[in-house]
């Protein structure tokens, strides 16, 4: 069986729960709590060097690592990645456009608010990191304008991966109100069949981003 490694407060580890609740694929969960360094032991290294989840590990043993590279290989052959070249690229650029240019500022955000200690002087640099986060959310609220999805036609993947982060933007002190087409979107991903919606942080987590926000 198909085993996921994650962190389930971690944006980047709900994309696969997400999908393959979505794909009805059996699989088993192993919490791997990164926020207490349980990524940099000597096992969890063995098998992922660069010790982050998520991580998808097969029934034959083989590793693979990076939440979008484990969302296109799961979702090969199936209706959440587009046959045309075409779609496929577009929903890959969209899937790039998250790593680069969103879930640094988005996700990091997020981080800062929930998982430091109020007097962290990380917390100087929020001002700058909800700036570029809504510059990615004016990106699309462009596109979403005029597409009701990222990945193609129709949902798939795209719209998982950008979706994972955007849906609890505000845990990090972001105001979506200014996006009406995103929140649209946003509601249209949690209308599809087999959503599952990310856990809520422990309560210290959440004590620390009611405190930031």
């Amino acid at each position: 069986m198909t085993t996921v490694h994650g962190y389930s407060p971690s944006g980047n580890c709900h994309k696969l729960r997400l999908l393959l609740a979505q794909l009805g694929t059996p699989y088993r969960w192993i919490e791997v709590d990164s926020s207490r360094g349980e990524t940099r032991t000597p096992e969890y290294l063995a098998k992922n060097p660069n010790g982050k989840v998520p991580m998808l590990e097969l029934d034959d043993g083989r590793i693979l690592v990076e939440s979008n590279a484990i969302l296109h290989y799961l979702a090969e052959g199936t209706g959440f990645l587009p046959d045309d070249p075409w779609q496929r690229a577009q929903a890959l650029s969209w899937m790039f456009f998250e790593q680069y240019s969103h879930e640094p500022f988005v996700a990091v955000a997020r981080f800062i608010c929930g998982w430091t200690p109020l007097e962290s002087p990380r917390r100087a640099g929020l001002p700058r990191l909800r700036e570029r986060g809504h510059e990615a959310f004016a990106v699309m609220e462009g596109h979403l304008s005029t597409h009701p999805w990222f990945t193609g036609t129709g949902y798939g993947i795209a719209d998982i991966a950008l979706f994972a982060y955007s849906d609890v933007a505000h845990q990090g002190g972001f105001e979506l109100s200014p996006y009406p087409a995103l929140r649209g979107w946003l509601a249209r991903v949690r209308e599809t069949p087999g959503f599952v919606a990310m856990p809520d942080p422990s309560p210290g987590n959440a004590a620390l981003i009611a405190a930031s926000t």
